[in-house]
């Protein structure tokens, strides 16, 4: 949540701790006011902590996190494309900094390999004890974006040879078990809930569950609703759900009549409507002004955003 500080704090605290005000970090970044507010309030880009009066102040962190932003949009870098690519070098903070290091090339590709070898073996055993040393080695993000999917998509792609199709279907029945099962555990005691469910002919079953996982925290519990669930009865299940929001996940290219449906959808919803995945990516400029919001497609991109919005500092 925010940080609030009370007028006379935010005074004491911006003498002792160089927090700035937005028109003094506007004349040392050169990005007007208005630009770091929807930074901050539509892409998530910035924190700056409030004043119980809603007054941004920003610190040091903050100041550096803009001209890092401001480097990739000159660079020729969109705005909604700037998140994740700062979440991949560490812009956004240790955590994700943390993350990136955790795996070189040389362990992805051999993790990668042995993956491969036990489904072409299809040798259950030994894939359910490599899935389980790559969970005790790596953080969830990493085990999903950088070592499982990478394997699935290659296995997906390959349908031309004999006994491919066997192969992917091995390991996509497995992954779709495990994340099963995985997402049920992160439901816990959170006191959040939030419906995902994809857009039609979106996305495979794994890909929903896995971008599931990656949303879900202490906090927020993601229920996945099962593929083929018609988007004109989710105003139904949501009133009998009663989500605190509900996203919806594509990695499908957007038809030209997306917006004005998804725009329809969320008027006949009684909570916000979210767009997880590539399309969200895609669909940004042509869904700005609606009451629609964006999560991206990256797993800490998604999980970030979800949680802002659901605090009410992120934007539509």
């Amino acid at each position: 949540m925010t940080q609030m500080l009370s007028d006379s704090r935010g005074i004491e605290e911006l003498n002792n701790t160089e927090l700035f005000p937005i028109r003094e970090v506007s004349r040392l970044t050169g990005v007007n006011p208005v630009t770091l507010r929807a930074w901050e309030r539509r892409y998530g880009l910035i924190s700056p902590t409030r004043t119980e009066s809603g007054h941004r102040l920003y610190s040091q962190a903050d100041i550096d996190n803009i001209r890092s932003i401001t480097d990739w949009i000159e660079r020729g870098v969109s705005v909604s494309k700037v998140g994740k690519i700062l979440a991949g070098i560490g812009g956004l903070g240790a955590q994700e900094r943390a993350l990136h290091s955790v795996i070189d090339a040389a362990e992805q590709s051999s993790w990668q390999a042995q993956v491969r070898q036990a489904v072409n073996e299809f040798d259950e055993n030994r894939l359910d004890q490599l899935y389980g040393q790559i969970f005790s080695t790596y953080p969830l993000p990493v085990v999903f974006q950088e070592l499982l999917m990478p394997v699935w998509r290659e296995f997906a792609a390959r349908h031309d040879g004999f006994g491919q199709i066997s192969e992917w279907l091995f390991l996509d029945s497995f992954l779709r078990a495990r994340t099963l099962q995985r997402v049920q555990l992160t439901r816990g005691s959170a006191s959040q809930r939030v419906l995902l469910a994809s857009m039609p002919g979106g996305c495979r079953e794994l890909e929903l569950w896995v971008a599931g996982i990656l949303m879900s925290t202490s906090d927020v519990a993601v229920s996945v609703l099962a593929p083929g669930q018609p988007l004109e009865e989710l105003s139904l299940v949501c009133s009998k759900m009663r989500p605190q929001a509900l996203v919806l996940f594509s990695n499908s290219l957007p038809s030209a009549d997306t917006p004005k449906k998804l725009v329809r959808l969320g008027l006949s919803l009684n909570c916000p409507l979210l767009l997880a995945g590539e399309i969200a990516d895609m669909a940004l400029d042509s869904l700005s002004g609606t009451a629609i919001g964006c999560l991206g497609s990256e797993g800490q991109l998604m999980q970030r955003r979800l949680q802002l919005f659901l605090a009410g500092r992120l934007d539509t």
